[in-house]
């Protein structure tokens, strides 16, 4: 059986983030957006929702430089050298969404500030021995 696009899935999410899509899902009952995308409504759990794209702008709301990260960011060159930036985004629509924060000087955390305007960034990345696949960053404006 093939998949419905407009079906909320991990797998049309991912379709859409390769795409250039940012997106997430609107209730039809209560109009709260969440993202990622999901069949059931975080906050009044009817599963009523449908697609919604995403202006993938939206300010700083918190981070964290990480110096030792998960196997998958070792395989990806970090480490406690060369440290990655982990945000909490605030969109413009209002949902919250965590992504590595890209285009910051990792070695000076005091010089991120919260609050910064930023925009999402997609980027194709090859890992040694994992499949390519898009992932989702943020980077200021």
């Amino acid at each position: 059986m093939s998949e419905n696009e407009n079906e909320i899935t991990v797998n049309n999410y991912l379709k859409y983030l390769s795409e250039g899509k940012l997106m997430g899902s609107k209730c039809k009952n209560c109009g709260h957006i969440d993202v990622p995308a999901r069949k059931m409504c975080s906050k009044c759990l009817k599963p009523e929702t449908e697609w919604i794209e995403m202006s993938g702008k939206g300010k700083l709301a918190a981070f964290s430089s990480i110096h030792v990260g998960t196997p998958y960011f070792e395989k990806k060159g970090y480490n406690r050298k060369k440290p990655y930036v982990f945000s909490i985004i605030e969109l413009d629509e209002g949902p919250m969404v965590s992504a590595q924060l890209v285009g910051v000087d990792e070695l000076h955390p005091e010089l991120i500030k919260v609050g910064t305007p930023v925009k999402v960034k997609f980027l194709n990345i090859k890992v040694e021995g994992l499949p390519e696949k898009v992932d989702l960053r943020f980077e200021p404006v």
